[in-house]
C-alpha cells in the first residue's frame, strides 16, 4: 500500500518516537537517519519527559507495578513501545524489576498474596528485558515458566491457577510479544526454534477467534477489543494483535480479514486514525487526546496495511 505524502509529513512532525518508527517502518530511511531519530527519543519530547521523572534510585514513583500507569513497570514498557534503545538508567530500572519480581517458579510476581508467577506480567517484562538487551540467566527461566503455562487451546491465561479453562486474549498477546523479543535476542538455535513453535501455536489461538471474536457466537468477545488505544498497557485490541503480526511478517490468513476490514473502516476521510480509548488510571501526561486524530494509531495502521498489501494476494480480501 502506498502511503499518502500528507500522512507521512504529518507523522514526521510528531515526537521523535513517531519519527523514528515512521522512518524505520514506512520510509525505509537511511540507517543514519533512523539511528539519529532513535537517539532523539530520550533527548526530546515524551521520552525526555519520562526520563526526567525517574528517581535517583532507578524507579518511577517509588513503585514497581502499582499504581498504574506511573509505576516503573509501565513506564519502562512505554519507553519500549516508543522504541527507546539501551540506556544505563533504563537498564537499572529493568534490573530492579527483575530482582524484585523474579519468583521461585521462574515467573514474575510483585504481590505478597500471589503464590506463583503471573503469566501476563512475565511476558511483558520478558519483552522489556530482551528489547533493552539485559544480559542475565533469569529470562531463560521466565521463558520456561511461560511455556509451562500454555493452555490446551494454545494460548495463555494468568487466571489458569484459579481454574480458567479458556485462554485470555490479553495474556496471550503479552506472552507472544515477550517470546518474539526473546526470539530476536537469543541466538541458540534450539531455543529460537522452541520460541517460534510456541508463537505459532499462540497465533493460532488468536486466528481461531479472528483476533477478537468468540469462536462459538462469532460476536466480539469485548467491544473494547475493537477500539484503538495507545499505549495498550496490558490490554489486547485488534491493532495490538495486527501490529505483532506485521512485525513478525507472518503470512496472510483469511481469519485476519475481519480485523483488517474493521481497521480500514476506522480510517477518517483525512486518511488518519483516531485515538478511540484510554485505560483508566493515573498518568504522568497525555500523549494524545481521546477522540482526536492519533499519530500513534495512524503510524501503526499504515505499517499494518503496508504489511498486508505487500504480501501475495492469495486470499479473497
Amino acid at each position: 500500500m502506498k502511503n499518502d505524502e500528507k500522512q507521512i509529513t504529518w507523522l514526521l512532525q510528531g515526537d521523535p518516537s513517531i519519527r523514528y518508527q515512521t522512518s524505520r517502518d514506512l520510509l525505509n530511511a537511511d540507517a543514519r537517519v533512523i539511528a539519529r531519530e532513535r537517539e532523539n527519543i530520550l533527548n526530546e519530547g515524551w521520552g525526555k519527559q519520562l526520563m526526567e521523572l525517574q528517581q535517583a534510585n532507578g524507579t518511577w514513583c517509588d513503585a514497581l507495578y502499582s499504581p498504574k500507569w506511573t509505576s516503573t513497570f509501565y513506564t519502562v514498557l512505554l519507553l519500549k513501545r516508543m522504541g527507546a534503545g539501551h540506556h544505563p538508567r533504563i537498564d537499572k530500572a529493568c534490573r530492579i524489576l527483575l530482582d524484585k519480581g523474579f519468583y521461585k517458579d521462574g515467573g514474575i510476581n510483585y504481590w505478597k498474596t500471589w503464590k506463583q508467577g503471573e503469566s501476563c506480567v512475565t511476558g511483558m517484562l520478558l519483552s522489556m528485558l530482551c528489547h533493552f538487551g539485559i544480559k542475565d540467566d533469569r529470562p531463560l527461566s521466565m521463558i520456561d515458566y511461560l511455556i509451562s503455562q500454555q493452555m490446551p487451546d494454545q494460548g495463555w491465561n494468568c487466571d489458569r491457577y484459579r481454574g480458567a479453562r479458556h485462554s485470555s486474549f490479553h495474556t496471550t498477546i503479552s506472552v507472544l510479544e515477550g517470546l518474539w523479543e526473546a526470539e530476536r535476542f537469543f541466538s541458540d538455535p534450539g531455543l529460537v526454534h522452541s520460541l517460534q513453535e510456541k508463537q505459532t501455536q499462540g497465533i493460532e489461538f488468536l486466528l481461531d477467534h479472528h483476533l477478537y471474536k468468540s469462536n462459538t457466537t462469532w460476536k466480539p468477545v469485548d467491544p473494547k477489543m475493537t477500539k484503538l488505544a495507545f499505549p495498550p498497557r496490558w490490554h489486547f485490541d485488534i491493532m495490538r494483535g495486527l501490529d505483532y503480526f506485521q512485525e513478525k511478517e507472518i503470512p496472510k490468513d483469511p481469519r485476519m480479514i475481519d480485523a483488517i476490514e474493521l481497521l480500514l473502516k476506522k480510517q477518517t476521510p483525512e486518511g488518519v486514525w483516531k485515538l478511540e480509548q484510554k485505560y483508566p488510571g493515573k498518568i504522568f501526561f497525555d500523549l494524545e487526546k481521546t477522540g482526536q486524530k492519533s499519530r500513534w494509531n495512524t503510524l501503526r495502521a499504515l505499517r499494518i496495511l503496508q504489511w498486508w498489501g505487500n504480501q501475495p494476494d492469495t486470499i479473497n480480501t
